[in-house]
């Protein structure tokens, strides 16, 4: 059952952002937890690509990624394959090279004439959103609790013995929202990989949304509560202002995330596709990959890194890619009474489901609004996921591996629609407070 249309997968009715604060400190780092927060590993291993990418959907006119053949020359390339200019080294030994536009597969088999072992689109993606504490009892406890369970589940743990980060791959944050700049991990690094500078400062407002989500501060008298508590959210943003990533982007992004020691990476975002003239999410379940990016992800997911991704709000029988890896948790929406989201994406890929139509969140101005979509619902799985490596890690002293955490979670999910996985809800509504507490799955 398991396993890019970058696009905000959710639909908001309001959205409501003040000054940048100082870094933050480091996120803790206590004898007691089993790895400090910053010492993810990061040693690549070579990309294991051959040939020519798929040049169908969705990707950036004039340009095209390659795998350069140990030993290459890049200086040579714009003698031997005319018209190609290498624009930048991405991690994981890529190349972002600039083509003349409408030429871009002419030009990729000429790269690959010219000695490049792989050369493919840099896929467009896009932020999967459908515009449409004081607040927690009035707002949220309806689905946080009524539905996930997140009560029981802090009585267990609130995240702060060994605190997980939490990346979010998205467009930036509200870096002075009063009910999140507690809980950003800023250090003094590239956050805005787009932009390639320092300041991942939201314009859009889908990545305020999904941070607030995640880890809102809660139980500080103020706004609402986020997943985790007390967790730290490492904001890296993807998408440019205008709300457009690519591969490239991607990439940089996961890359950074590791290096910074995310133990969870949350992907509210699709590759898109073009069904008759309309953007969609594409889906490795017919056959879209973009390889560069699957391969970064499965080398980080390899380290120890969990992946959670949204399965995409164009009511598809297919769930977007990269969900769609097995690499990557694939979460669909659920209303407050626990029937399917009628524009959450379905499929063979599916895993679980979680509250998405509607959720109240953070909005950009200091602000909060009512969102709709799957954007909305895979931040709550990745909150839970926080909650149960904080709980695992303070008691085993060991991160749990990323296949204990999907294990835990789809093993413990409250079975909806036909009985046993189903592709409208996967293995069923990921509840936190069993998550907590089971034995068999989560600690055994």
């Amino acid at each position: 059952m398991k396993r890019l249309l970058f696009g905000a997968l959710f639909l908001s009715t309001a959205l409501l952002l003040t000054a940048c604060p100082q870094n933050s400190p480091p996120p803790v780092n206590s004898a007691e937890c089993p790895v400090g927060p910053q010492a993810a590993p990061q040693a690549w291993e070579p990309l294991r690509l051959q040939g020519l990418g798929r040049f169908k959907g969705a990707y950036v006119p004039g340009e095209v990624l390659a795998l350069p053949a140990p030993g290459l020359s890049l200086q040579s390339l714009g003698l031997r394959a005319e018209g190609v200019e290498p624009l930048e080294e991405l991690p994981f030994g890529l190349v972002r090279f600039k083509v003349p536009e409408g030429q871009e597969e002419a030009k990729a088999q000429a790269l690959l004439r010219a000695g490049m072992r792989y050369v493919q689109p840099n896929y467009i993606y896009r932020p999967l959103a459908l515009p449409n504490d004081p607040y927690y009892l009035t707002n949220q406890r309806p689905y946080l609790n009524g539905l996930v369970g997140l009560e029981a589940a802090w009585e267990r743990s609130t995240g702060r013995g060994c605190p997980p980060v939490v990346a979010v791959l998205d467009t930036g944050v509200d870096k002075n929202h009063p009910d999140l700049k507690g809980s950003l991990w800023l250090p003094d690094d590239t956050l805005d990989v787009a932009d390639d500078d320092r300041d991942p400062t939201d314009r859009d407002g889908h990545g305020t949304a999904v941070a607030g989500v995640v880890a809102a501060q809660t139980n500080n008298g103020l706004g609402i509560a986020g997943v985790t508590w007390g967790g730290y959210l490492l904001p890296i943003k993807v998408f440019s202002d205008s709300g457009q990533g690519s591969s490239a982007e991607l990439i940089k992004g996961v890359d950074q995330a590791s290096a910074l020691g995310a133990r969870v990476i949350n992907l509210s975002l699709c590759l898109v596709s073009l069904e008759n003239g309309e953007e969609v999410c594409a889906s490795s379940e017919e056959g879209y990959d973009d390889s560069g990016l699957t391969q970064a992800i499965r080398q980080a997911h390899s380290k120890g890194i969990v992946f959670v991704g949204a399965s995409g709000n164009y009511n598809q029988s297919v769930v977007g890619y990269p969900a769609s890896l097995p690499e990557v948790i694939a979460v669909g929406a659920v209303k407050v009474d626990g029937s399917r989201a009628g524009f959450s994406n379905t499929g063979q890929t599916l895993d679980l489901v979680a509250p998405g139509d509607p959720v109240f969140t953070t909005s950009l101005g200091g602000g909060y609004g009512w969102l709709r979509g799957t954007s909305f619902s895979s931040p709550i799985v990745a909150g839970v996921v926080a909650l149960y490596m904080s709980k695992y890690a303070s008691e085993r002293k060991a991160w749990p591996s990323p296949d204990q955490v999907y294990q835990c979670l789809t093993n413990t999910a409250e079975d909806l629609g036909p009985a046993g996985w189903d592709p409208g809800y996967g293995f069923g509504l990921v509840r936190a407070d069993r998550a907590m507490t089971d034995t068999t799955y989560c600690f055994p």
